[in-house]
């Protein structure tokens, strides 16, 4: 008996599916407790320099409270991260769901793939994507921060959900590719890296959606050949 290609890549991804014994709640709570450490593995390299940049924006005018203001905007980006993990969760385990029930769906899944990934390559460049890159950025220019734990906050949620935006298309290309694939993870880290901190970000935002563009017309391809 072959196994299903299901969302998260390769042979059934465990991760949406509930073992005997479980149930859905825990299955989520254990998919939530993978999905943020695995996001904050990624972010990291690029949500740092950003942190670091708060702290110089806030100044000596927060400076009895730096620590605690820089770990807040960590924390209000890391809550905007879960929230799209938990808004995947359901989205993940309703593919699974299809497949199993209809397997000529799942001998198309190497086709749909290739179709994400091609569509992700596409996202870079759009004008949506450069603004969400621009704005994660120079995400308080022109503004004056106001040094409380409520600007903090709002602070971290706003970095999110730009980040979020912005590396949409190569979050998804990790999802169908695999969630627990460590060189998809690499590699997907990689390019979101350094697109927001090369100089010029939005070509290379652009040079690394031609990348995909053509990994997504090749992966394609290759499953219309092989079926």
């Amino acid at each position: 008996m072959h196994e299903m290609p299901m969302p998260g890549g390769g042979a059934m991804s465990m991760v949406w599916m509930r073992m005997p014994g479980q149930t859905w709640p825990t299955v989520a709570a254990s998919f939530l407790a993978m999905w943020i450490p695995m996001m904050a593995a990624m972010m990291l390299p690029s949500l740092a320099p950003m942190l670091w940049r708060y702290r110089q924006a806030i100044g000596s005018s927060g400076a009895t409270r730096l620590g605690g203001l820089t770990a807040l905007v960590g924390v209000g980006y890391f809550s905007v991260w879960t929230a799209f993990g938990a808004a995947i969760f359901p989205l993940g385990v309703a593919l699974a769901a299809v497949q199993l029930q209809l397997p000529a769906l799942a001998r198309a899944v190497p086709v749909a793939v290739g179709v994400v990934i091609l569509m992700a390559g596409a996202l870079q460049f759009t004008a949506w994507k450069a603004h969400h890159l621009a704005c994660w950025r120079s995400p308080w220019r022109g503004r004056t921060l106001r040094v409380d734990a409520g600007t903090a906050w709002r602070t971290g949620v706003r970095l999110g959900l730009h980040c979020g935006y912005s590396c949409a298309g190569l979050t998804a290309i990790l999802l169908v590719v695999g969630v627990m694939d460590l060189r998809a993870m690499v590699v997907v880290t990689v390019a979101i890296t350094v697109e927001r901190l090369a100089p010029a970000g939005e070509r290379v935002a652009r040079a690394i959606g031609g990348v995909v563009v053509g990994a997504g017309l090749i992966m394609m391809a290759r499953a219309v050949l092989s079926s």
